[in-house]
């Protein structure tokens, strides 16, 4: 869904908006969610360095809130899961890394992983996208690409450590 400069005005109006399109990182003109992929990494870099507890606390805290604000500008712009929305990026690339070893390259195949498989969208998140409306369907499909984003990642890590 492309925005009109009286949309974009609407989203960028309430509070809902920012934080649902990743503080205007949504609104890029290209390729939106890989810019929202990218720009999660930077909370990311916090986020990692929480104990593990706190690490799920926080995204499940996100995931929760991305939601609400998805919920509310699906129904004041009546479009589900428009591009622009991409706290459900944040979501699922936080998932996708949340066991990553240290190591850039590791970050980076989290990264390419967790959009391989929101673009990609095998069962079950082809399921949820095509199943479950609202904010909760906004949300759900990008949060279990990141699940198997996060479970490809480890099975990569682990056969790392064989093959080293």
């Amino acid at each position: 869904m492309h925005l009109s400069a009286a949309q974009r005005r609407l989203v960028l109006r309430h509070p809902a908006g920012w934080i649902a399109s990743g503080f205007g990182t949504g609104l890029s003109p290209v390729a939106p969610g890989t810019v929202g992929s990218a720009v999660a990494l930077l909370p990311w870099l916090w986020l990692r360095e929480l104990p593990l507890s706190v690490y799920i606390v926080v995204v499940l805290a996100a995931f929760v809130l991305g939601v609400w604000v998805s919920h509310v500008l699906v129904a004041r712009l009546r479009a589900e899961d428009p591009g622009w929305i991409v706290i459900d990026e944040f979501v699922g690339q936080w998932l996708a890394l949340m066991f990553a070893p240290r190591g850039w390259i590791w970050v980076f195949a989290g990264f390419l992983l967790f959009r391989l498989f929101d673009i990609w969208k095998p069962w079950p998140v082809s399921w949820a996208d095509r199943n479950v409306d609202g904010g909760l369907g906004v949300m759900l499909d990008d949060a279990l690409a990141g699940l198997l984003a996060a479970a490809a990642l480890a099975a990569l890590a682990a056969l790392a450590t064989l093959l080293g």
